[in-house]
């Protein structure tokens, strides 16, 4: 269970973190690429912070987010000075990929499979009332 502290001190990093890696990306002249902070967990001694990051496409997910650990330095003193005022101490980032799109996306077309009631109504046949 999550402290209010540690509840509010992730919802600052997600704010700052998303526009940070938002302008790095832009910056760096990526295009096509969306990026997204989906979830900030903070521990219960505020020294770390895991970032779970969504990239879209999800072809390139896992060099975006091998890209971003490699100069996780960087983006904790750009945060740390957007956060000087609201935090003490800057706790450590790590960055992970959030593949719960894909996981959706899985589910769903499983879901839809390739016969289709909506589309094909006969496939329902023993569920009408005779």
């Amino acid at each position: 269970m999550e402290s209010n502290r540690q509840k509010k001190i992730a919802g600052v990093l997600q704010n700052d973190l998303a526009s940070i890696l938002q302008k790095a990306l832009i910056d760096s002249g990526q295009t096509g690429i969306l990026i997204s902070v989906s979830k900030v967990q903070v521990t219960v001694d505020l020294s770390i912070a895991k970032v779970y990051v969504s990239v879209f496409p999800s072809a390139h997910a896992v060099s975006v987010v091998n890209e971003i650990n490699e100069v996780k330095h960087k983006i904790k003193h750009q945060t740390a000075q957007l956060t000087k005022n609201q935090l003490r101490r800057m706790p450590e980032l790590i960055f992970y990929n959030d593949d719960s799109l894909d996981y959706i996306d899985k589910i769903d077309k499983a879901v839809k499979g390739e016969e289709n009631p909506i589309d094909n109504p006969d496939l329902l046949d023993k569920r009408k009332k005779s």
